[in-house]
């Protein structure tokens, strides 16, 4: 294991666990709370849209993939507030909108994207220095967000209305949390992709709550728990030559159903 960590790919794939590790802990857990789990899906892949257009275009897929995202986390954010529009419709209207746009555009691109597999499932043995970069600029800008307004951001996720009533900014937060998980899903596409990034926003928090039941507690304790599935999936798929993405969201799961087998166990035995 020491030898595989003089390549440099392999010290990019623990870099980029790490802070993706960070990052989505924080993201994750206000998601998992706020209970955005859809939308955040919602938002992965409709950026499928973008990543077409940056193919069909001719221009970055990231920035293509980058616009889509924060324009369908808004649109979704502003279709639950209108009368007469359900939270799940408009997710189903922004998801399959982009999945659409993407498909076509794919067709559409007058030459094959290699890294379109990629961002369909994921490959954090591909992160390259640009993609770390990215991820430490949006990690820092998250703990510096959080460190900031962490009792206004605890208040919205587990009850709007009442941070609402406290005179709290939660259109604010709220904004800035939709802008967060969108560029964290782009963030995010080269370590599990886009089909599976919901996995990464959700399943290291719920894991998390297992164990403690604060929303402190559960940031931290995910944090952990993102960089283990991330490190251990990543190194399975390299020994076992399968798609990494799959192999992290499937080690995930297993540590979920595992946590929740010794909890179970120890209070069986109380």
């Amino acid at each position: 294991m020491s030898g595989l960590l003089a390549y440099t790919f392999f010290q990019h794939a623990f870099a980029a666990a790490l802070l993706a590790g960070i990052l989505c802990a924080c993201v994750g857990t206000y998601v998992v709370t706020r209970r955005m789990s859809l939308v955040s899906g919602g938002i992965a892949h409709s950026s499928l849209g973008g990543v077409g257009m940056g193919a069909w275009l001719g221009f970055s897929p990231v920035v293509g993939a980058t616009v889509f995202a924060l324009a369908s986390g808004f649109v979704v954010r502003w279709l639950a507030r209108r009368r007469g529009v359900r939270e799940d419709s408009a997710i189903a209207m922004v998801w399959t909108l982009g999945m659409s746009v993407g498909i076509i555009t794919s067709y559409l691109a007058p030459s094959f994207l290699p890294e379109l597999p990629s961002f369909l499932f994921g490959n954090i043995l591909t992160v390259t220095s640009a993609d770390i970069i990215m991820l430490l600029v949006l990690t820092f800008v998250t703990v510096v967000f959080f460190a900031l307004f962490m009792p206004q951001i605890i208040a919205v996720a587990f009850d709007y209305d009442f941070a609402l009533s406290q005179r709290i900014r939660a259109g604010m937060i709220d904004a800035v949390m939709t802008a967060l998980v969108a560029l964290t899903v782009v963030a995010c596409l080269k370590v599990v992709g886009i089909v599976m990034v919901i996995a990464l926003l959700s399943v290291p928090q719920v894991t998390a709550n297992v164990f403690s039941c604060s929303f402190r507690g559960m940031v931290l304790l995910s944090a952990a728990i993102s960089f283990l599935n991330c490190s251990v999936g990543f190194v399975l798929s390299y020994f076992l030559d399968v798609p990494c993405g799959a192999s992290i969201i499937l080690v995930s799961v297993f540590i979920y159903i595992l946590a929740k087998a010794i909890m179970s166990l120890v209070s069986a035995l109380k």
